[in-house]
């Protein structure tokens, strides 16, 4: 078998509820010990003029623009659609860019509180941008907003977060579109490495992103 497929093969089998290594699964890191997601740029504020970011490789620097992606539209909306596992950007109030994710390990249903492996549904908006997160870029997602901390204080539960738009974990670029097999977050929106540099490159602080049912 082709070295390609064999490390495709070898993600899917561990992107089971078993789950990636416990430091590389998205979302719901408010539970977890300080580290991973650090640094943050730009949480609330006005939109940056400029977007992207590009740094010398390493381990902890912005990763490097990957080739052959298209060019960047500028967004004025996100909608997630959980039941069709499609991500799309809006510009002028149009479909601009479509992309085929995946979601929480269960992800059927709102997100109701910490470690339930939930995507939120609801409006929220991007309030930040972290290029040297554990996976390939992350586009932080504002929840959870008022009706999901409502809803948690009436239930004596806690919200959850940390969750983001990213790409695959660092060192796993190379899966590609494979990782699609199986919902394998803890509520974040996963893509491939090459589409969230077009999304990081399109979508700036303050876009609202709606997710649906």
């Amino acid at each position: 078998m082709p070295r390609h497929l064999v490390a495709a093969v070898a993600f899917v089998l561990l992107a089971t509820p078993a789950g990636l290594r416990a430091d590389l699964v998205s979302g719901d890191d408010a539970a977890r010990p300080a580290a991973p997601h650090a640094p943050v740029l730009g949480r609330t504020g006005p939109r940056p003029a400029t977007r992207g970011t590009t740094a010398p490789a390493a381990p902890s620097a912005t990763p490097a623009p990957l080739a052959g992606r298209r060019r960047a539209v500028l967004a004025d909306s996100v909608v997630v659609e959980k039941s069709l596992r499609r991500l799309t950007v809006f510009s002028a109030g149009l479909p601009a860019r479509t992309y085929d994710v995946a979601l929480g390990k269960r992800p059927s249903g709102r997100k109701e509180r910490a470690g339930d492996f939930r995507t939120p549904e609801g409006l929220y908006f991007i309030d930040a941008r972290n290029p040297a997160s554990q996976f390939h870029r992350g586009l932080h997602v504002s929840y959870p907003n008022a009706d999901d901390v409502a809803r948690a204080r009436a239930t004596g539960t806690r919200t959850g977060g940390d969750i983001m738009i990213h790409g695959l974990p660092n060192g796993q670029g190379r899966v590609g579109a494979s990782h699609r097999a199986t919902d394998w977050t803890n509520g974040c929106v996963a893509v491939t490495n090459q589409e969230i540099e077009e999304i990081w490159e399109s979508v700036p602080v303050g876009t609202p992103v709606r997710i649906v049912p």
